[in-house]
C-alpha cells in the first residue's frame, strides 16, 4: 500500500492512534469501513464508506447508516445517482397496525396469518390477505406480558409465553386455548420455539431453565439449564437434530433432542437478544454432513453470522463467520427470509436493516418506526417482513423481486462508476462525507477514482488512554519508559503513569478487523 503525501507513517488513511483528531473524546470507527458488508480484498472504498468518528451526547438517539448515503445527492456522479434510483422502492410499507395498547414484544407469520403480541398482555391474530384482526382475536389469558408467540409448521397451533410463568398453546382456527403448560420453576417464559415437525416445543425462562414440551400430549419431556442469566433466545436447527438457546450472559448453548448439551460459546459480550437460522443449508458435505448459517445479535450492537453443522457420528461444529456492525444500538431481533437470501435484524437506534446474506452488504435501511424495534420476521411463503416495535405498532413490508435483483446487482456497478470518478469527483464525494480535511491530501497525491479503490487499511494494534486522548500502546509505553511525564498531546504533567485500555476503540477495532480478514 502506498502512503499519501502529507500523511503521517504506518496508519493508512488514518493518521496514528496518538495523533489527535481535534476533539477530546472522539474515537475512530474503523468499523465504519465496512459497515454494510465486506470489502472485497480489504479494498477501501466509497461502496463501504467512510466516516470520522463524532462526539455525541448520551441523550441523542442515533440512527444506523443509510449505505448508500454516500452516493445521493451532489456527492455523486449523476450516473451513479440513476443506478440507486432503480432500487429506492425496493421494499414498501403496505400496511401499519396499531391495535396493540402497549410495546410490541413478538411477532410471528404462517401461511396465512400473522400473530403479534405484547406487553399489554394479549395476542392478535391478523389475516395476510388483508391484514384485517380475525373475529376471534385478540386472545387473552395471560396475567402479565407477553414475551413471544410462534406458530407451528402447520399454521394450526399457536404458542404463546408469558412473564406469568405459563406457555399457552391456541388454535389458529377458532382462537381456543388447548392447553397451559406451566413452567417448572414458575420463573417467567422469555421465549418459546417449535420444532420442524411439530412434536416439540421449547420453552425458555428467567432463571435459565429450559424446558422441552411433548407438542401432541402437553408434557413435559425434558428440562435443562444454563450456568448463568435468563433464556432471552432459542432456534431450532432446519433438520431438527438441534437446538440453540441465548442467554442474557451472551452464551449461545447448543443442545440436542435429548436435551444434552452440545456445545457451548461465548458469543456476545453483553448478552445476546435473538438467534435465527437460515433454513437453506450452507452446502452438503461428505457423509451426510449439512452446514447451517445461524444469526444472533445482542446488547454489543452486533450481529454475527455462525456457521453450524451436526451428525451424531461426527458430532457439533459451530465457527464464526462474520461480524454485521451495521447498527449503532444495541440490536434486539434478527431474521432470515424463508429462501435464505435475505437478513434482517431491529435495533434500539430504531431503525430495521436488511441484510444480503450472500455478500452480507445492506441492501435496505428502514427508520419508520419512532422507538426501538424489538421484532421483524418474514412470511415463509411471500416477500412480506413485518417488524414491531415499543412505539406499539407493527409494519408491513413488501419486496419486490425485481427491484430486489436489482439491488443485488448494484454493488459491481457501484464499483464501476467509482473506477471512472475524476479527481474532482473524488473530492466532491469526501466533502459530502464531511472529510474536506482529507481533499488536499488526495488531491496532492493525485487520487481519482481508481486509485480509491485501491487504497487499503492496515492492521490496528491496542489503543490505550492516559489522559483522554488514545494512543497506541507500543508508542505511549515508549514515550513514558524515557521518562516523559508529561501528555504528548497537551504538554500537561501527567497527573498518574497508569494506561486505561479504551475498550470501545478496542471493540470497534476488533469488528474491522473481523469483517475484512478473511
Amino acid at each position: 500500500m502506498r502512503r499519501l503525501k502529507g500523511q503521517p507513517r504506518g496508519r493508512g488513511l488514518f493518521p496514528p492512534p496518538w495523533v489527535s483528531t481535534g476533539v477530546r473524546g472522539a474515537e475512530p470507527v474503523p468499523s465504519a469501513l465496512g459497515l454494510h458488508g465486506r470489502s472485497r480484498g480489504g479494498a477501501w472504498s466509497p461502496v463501504s464508506g467512510f466516516q470520522r468518528a463524532r462526539p455525541r451526547p448520551a441523550h441523542l438517539p442515533c440512527a444506523a447508516r443509510d449505505p448508500w448515503a454516500p452516493h445521493r445527492g451532489s456527492g455523486a456522479p449523476r450516473a451513479l445517482q440513476a443506478v440507486l434510483l432503480q432500487i429506492k422502492n425496493m421494499v414498501k410499507l403496505i400496511h401499519t397496525l396499531a391495535d396493540h395498547g402497549d410495546d410490541v414484544n413478538c411477532c410471528a407469520f404462517s401461511f396465512s396469518l400473522l400473530a403479534t403480541c405484547s406487553l399489554d398482555k394479549t395476542i392478535r391474530l391478523y389475516s395476510l390477505h388483508d391484514f384485517t384482526e380475525l373475529p376471534h382475536s385478540p386472545l387473552k389469558f395471560h396475567t402479565y406480558a407477553v414475551h413471544c408467540c410462534c406458530f407451528s409448521p402447520s399454521g394450526h397451533i399457536l404458542a404463546s409465553c408469558s412473564t406469568d410463568g405459563t406457555t399457552v398453546l391456541w388454535n389458529t382456527e377458532n382462537g381456543q386455548m388447548l392447553a397451559v403448560m406451566e413452567q417448572p420453576s414458575g420463573s417467567p417464559v422469555r421465549v418459546c420455539q417449535f420444532s420442524p415437525d411439530s412434536r416439540c416445543l421449547t420453552s425458555g425462562a428467567a432463571d435459565g431453565t429450559v424446558v422441552l414440551w411433548n407438542a401432541q400430549s402437553y408434557k413435559l419431556y425434558r428440562c435443562g439449564s444454563v450456568k448463568d442469566g435468563s433464556l432471552v433466545a432459542c432456534a431450532f436447527s432446519p433438520n431438527g437434530s438441534f437446538f440453540v438457546t441465548g442467554s442474557s450472559c451472551g452464551d449461545l448453548t447448543v443442545w440436542d433432542d435429548k436435551m444434552r448439551c452440545l456445545h457451548s460459546e461465548k458469543a456476545h459480550d453483553l448478552g445476546i437478544t435473538c438467534c435465527d437460522f437460515s433454513s437453506q443449508p450452507v452446502s452438503d458435505g461428505e457423509q451426510g454432513l449439512q452446514f447451517f448459517r445461524l444469526a444472533s445479535c445482542g446488547q454489543d450492537c452486533q450481529v454475527k453470522i455462525w456457521i453450524v453443522s451436526f451428525t451424531h457420528i461426527l458430532g457439533f461444529e459451530l465457527k464464526y463467520k462474520s461480524t454485521l456492525s451495521g447498527h449503532c444500538a444495541p440490536v434486539l431481533a434478527c431474521a432470515f427470509s424463508h429462501d435464505g437470501q435475505m437478513l434482517v435484524s431491529g435495533s434500539v437506534d430504531k431503525s430495521v436493516i436488511v441484510y444480503d446474506t450472500n455478500t452480507e452488504n445492506i441492501l435496505h435501511t428502514l427508520t419508520q418506526h419512532t422507538r426501538y424495534v424489538t421484532t421483524c420476521a418474514f412470511a415463509p411463503n411471500t416477500l412480506l417482513l413485518a417488524t414491531g416495535s415499543m412505539d406499539k405498532t407493527v409494519n408491513i413490508w413488501q419486496f419486490d423481486l425485481e427491484t430486489l435483483c436489482q439491488a443485488r446487482s448494484t454493488e459491481d456497478q457501484l464499483k464501476q462508476f467509482t473506477e471512472d470518478w475524476s479527481e474532482e469527483d473524488v473530492s466532491t464525494w469526501l466533502c459530502a462525507q464531511d472529510l474536506k480535511d482529507l481533499v488536499g491530501i488526495f488531491k496532492m497525491n493525485n487520487i481519482d477514482g481508481k486509485e480509491l479503490l485501491n487504497l487499503t487499511k492496515e492492521s490496528l494494534a491496542d489503543d490505550l488512554k492516559i489522559d483522554g486522548y488514545s494512543y497506541e500502546k507500543e508508542a505511549i509505553e515508549n514515550w513514558i519508559s524515557k521518562k516523559k511525564r508529561t501528555s504528548p498531546m497537551t504538554n500537561l504533567v501527567l497527573p498518574s503513569a497508569v494506561l486505561t485500555p479504551n475498550r470501545t476503540l478496542k471493540m470497534a477495532i476488533n469488528r474491522w478487523l473481523e469483517t475484512h480478514q478473511k
